[in-house]
């Protein structure tokens, strides 16, 4: 009898290792399952890239306003008799160090003397 229950045993394992392990088996259809989840997602984003490309591409065959916002903006393009400004920041002034100057001398704004001269002023 145990010689039975042992090999009927053996038999149910030797059924159920195809399921667990094995090709088409529980895991490898969880590994396929989240792979399928992650494409889903990707194709939900590549779609909405493709219709706002689609949406730009008919804006471009049908109005004019895409096109002058396309030449303004990238090719710098005005219309005739228009007058452009360019608007610049003014730079910034550099910083004043707070630290002093290395040689511990106060910093002085002293002139040079001028040299001597031997020529007379008329």
């Amino acid at each position: 009898m145990r010689i039975l229950t042992l090999i009927l045993v053996l038999l149910i394992a030797a059924i159920q290792y195809p399921l667990w392990v094995g090709k088409g088996s529980w895991l490898s259809v969880w590994k396929i399952d989240a792979e399928l989840g992650k494409q889903q997602q990707a194709n939900k984003q590549l779609e909405t890239r493709n219709a706002s490309l689609a949406a730009e591409v008919r804006d471009l065959k049908t109005g004019y306003d895409a096109i002058e916002e396309r030449a303004r903006n990238e090719l710098g393009m005005i219309k005739q008799d228009e007058v452009f400004f360019q608007i610049l920041d003014k730079p910034s002034l550099p910083l004043a160090s707070p630290l002093p100057p290395a040689d511990n001398k106060p910093a002085t704004a002293e002139k040079p003397a001028a040299p001597a001269s031997t020529v007379a002023p008329q």
